[in-house]
């Protein structure tokens, strides 16, 4: 089987490039990438000779070259992670988050449609629907409310793949994953941006007053959740993943100091961003229950794992915090 995963050189698209590779020996990977600032093939290095993967640079919101690589590559499925998915950057720019997000998969969609892939898997957020009062956790049926440019640019992206199934009848399937943590995370995202400054004696800065409340997930387990919606899903579903563990933000920032053996005086509040979400929180239910899918990771393992990677990882948190990463490219890709 070949398979066209997009974003696959960001955090969850590269942790689930190796999985597949590690896994499914009978696989074949295209990863088309964009290399935005948070793409990086350095995540890939461990598998970058392998003759069962090979990355294209690439748009996916350009329509002609997204229909020409399909016509090239025939991929059997196709699994989109490719997004702009940082709330604040959406906030201060939306065209770009727009334009990735909703145009970008609807050219992967009509590539697919037009190319007859028989599984098109689109990986989506729970953040389309928006902030949920205690004590509901939202199904896949839970009306669908966003709250930033971002998480409004998913919500229309899964209805538009949803509409291809309906209106085309291309299988398609969509997963809603909770906040994913681990190694490769490039850092602005609350965790990996709190272990990197904890590792660095610099101030955490903790939103308005800290206690709202994410659902947090293992990006491994998030991996093997979609591998498991590819596979066994129903075309047409929607599959929430959920890591079964919600957490005030200042909790898990102290957790970090702790693992991290610094003090909480480097924790200072800053102002509240525009709109923020007061408190994610989902089930997983159906997903549990016709894969047979579990989140495996302990909050507080992973966590440990993830303080250690970047501690045995420096170089690499200051070649993606400095842009010398766009180096690993440039000497090993540039050109082919």
């Amino acid at each position: 089987m070949k398979l066209l995963v997009t974003g696959g050189a960001g955090f969850i698209g590269s942790a689930f490039v190796r999985l597949l590779l590690a896994e499914r020996p009978d696989c074949h990977v295209v990863n088309l990438d964009k290399l935005t600032y948070a793409g990086n093939l350095e995540n890939l290095a461990a598998v970058a000779d392998s003759p069962r993967y090979r990355f294209v640079k690439g748009d996916i919101a350009d329509g002609p070259f997204v229909m020409d690589l399909f016509a090239q590559q025939k991929p059997d499925a196709v699994v989109h992670f490719a997004a702009e998915s940082h709330v604040d950057r959406s906030i201060l720019s939306p065209d770009p988050v727009v334009r990735t997000n909703f145009y970008g998969t609807f050219c992967l969609l009509e590539a697919a449609r037009v190319h007859g892939v028989a599984r098109f898997h689109h990986v989506s957020t729970d953040e389309v629907y928006g902030s949920i009062e205690e004590p509901h956790d939202a199904d896949e049926n839970y009306p669908l409310k966003p709250s930033s440019p971002y998480s409004a640019s998913k919500a229309g992206s899964d209805l538009l793949a949803l509409s291809y199934h309906t209106t085309y009848k291309l299988p398609v399937t969509v997963t809603r994953a909770s906040n994913n943590y681990g190694p490769y995370h490039f850092p602005e995202k609350l965790i990996p941006l709190m272990i990197s400054n904890a590792l660095e004696d610099k101030s955490l800065p903790i939103y308005g007053d800290g206690k709202q409340v994410r659902d947090w997930l293992y990006v491994d387990d998030h991996c093997r959740a979609v591998l498991a919606v590819l596979e066994k899903g129903r075309a047409g579903e929607v599959y929430n993943v959920g890591g079964s563990l919600a957490l005030e933000n200042v909790e898990v920032v102290r957790r970090i100091l702790r693992a991290t053996g610094k003090p909480d005086s480097l924790m200072i509040t800053v102002t509240d961003r525009p709109g923020h979400d007061r408190r994610y929180a989902l089930t997983s239910d159906k997903l549990e229950r016709e894969t047979g899918w579990a989140p495996l990771m302990p909050f507080d393992e992973g966590l440990s794992r993830t303080v250690r990677w970047y501690q045995e990882n420096t170089g690499w948190v200051g070649r993606v915090k400095s842009g010398a990463y766009r180096e690993y490219y440039e000497k090993n890709y540039a050109g082919r």
